[in-house]
């Protein structure tokens, strides 16, 4: 009784996931029209900021206990995801062409600040000779509150600098009637709101399915709440590729990364300082590896093709199994 209880919450959760998603979309290409702003600039400013959400409760929370592993690997966890999960399935829907912009400043930033978190935090073991030698649970590294204060000030210096060159856009001058602002305001509120609740309604329901079937706490944790975080991003990518926003799909993806990367762990430094183990270290290291790969696919043609969403949604599934296994 209690696990179909469970499945037609699920089946809810994915209904207002889709709903709330299709709402947001409308909402935030409505507030681009009015702004005269690229969907690309919403999808990588307030659409990013509002999907990363769930992975800001989580990391946050986890900071306050003092859960330094859960508070890391979510970040990680969720970006490796967004690069891999999100953009591979929307590129299988739809090839996703790529902005210059992306190319030249989202794409570099992300593997940029990925790298330099690894080197600040971890420098000094990488030059230790006995850096084979750590077990994966042996810390390594911390971020630091003083580092964690510097990756949130980049983040605010980078979401000025978006705003800066959004003036720079063309402006859309066409007849179309925009929308009035309390109403895009609103839409963005309602799906937003239906989008982080039944997100959370889908992790929930789906641990306690995977509980009654027999999976352990370590394969949910790497499965499915690494995933289900990220249903947002995924949901409203989704979304906006089939309604040709795919600009707003490629910039929600890299904002939620650059998002979690330097605001959210840097705010979860800044309460409680984060400790780094060997294991996160290769994760960060498979992070770059990531985001290099997927560089390399978005320059080869200017888009993602189909052939390459599909080989990124085979990475992640190996990534997975590495994961679970080492």
């Amino acid at each position: 009784m209690n696990t179909l209880i469970q499945i037609v919450i699920l089946a809810v959760g994915f209904l207002c996931l889709i709903k709330g998603a299709d709402i947001f979309v409308n909402g935030s290409s409505a507030l681009a029209k009015r702004f005269n702003v690229s969907g690309l600039i919403i999808g990588l400013t307030i659409v990013a900021l509002g999907t990363s959400a769930p992975e800001m409760a989580v990391s946050t929370l986890a900071a306050f206990q003092g859960s330094s592993e859960i508070a890391l690997s979510n970040v990680v966890g969720s970006n490796i995801f967004n690069l891999l999960g999100v953009l591979g399935v929307c590129a299988v829907i739809s090839p996703l062409p790529v902005d210059r912009g992306i190319l030249k400043r989202d794409f570099p930033v992300t593997i940029i600040t990925t790298a330099l978190l690894l080197l600040v935090t971890c420098g000094y073991a990488f030059v230790d000779r006995k850096i084979m030698r750590y077990g994966l649970m042996e810390k390594v590294g911390v971020v630091t509150r003083p580092i964690g204060a510097l990756s949130v000030a980049l983040f605010v210096g980078y979401i000025i600098f978006l705003m800066r060159e959004s003036k720079n856009d063309e402006a859309d001058e066409n007849s179309e009637k925009k929308i009035p602002m309390w109403k895009c305001v609103l839409l963005l509120i309602v799906g937003l709101v239906l989008v982080v609740a039944g997100g959370q309604a889908v992790v929930n329901s789906s641990k306690e399915i995977a509980r009654a079937a027999g999976m352990t706490e370590t394969l949910i944790g790497l499965t499915i709440v690494a995933v289900g975080t990220s249903l947002p991003e995924l949901v409203t990518s989704i979304v906006a590729t089939r309604k040709g926003e795919t600009g707003m799909a490629i910039g929600n993806v890299l904002g939620s990364n650059i998002f979690n990367l330097l605001f959210i762990l840097g705010f979860s430094g800044i309460i409680r300082p984060v400790e780094i183990n060997m294991a996160s270290v290769y994760d960060i290291m498979i992070l770059i590896a990531i985001s290099v790969i997927s560089f390399i696919f978005a320059l080869t043609s200017k888009k993602i093709v189909r052939v390459e969403g599909i080989l990124m949604i085979l990475i992640y599934i190996a990534d997975v199994i590495f994961a679970a296994v080492r």
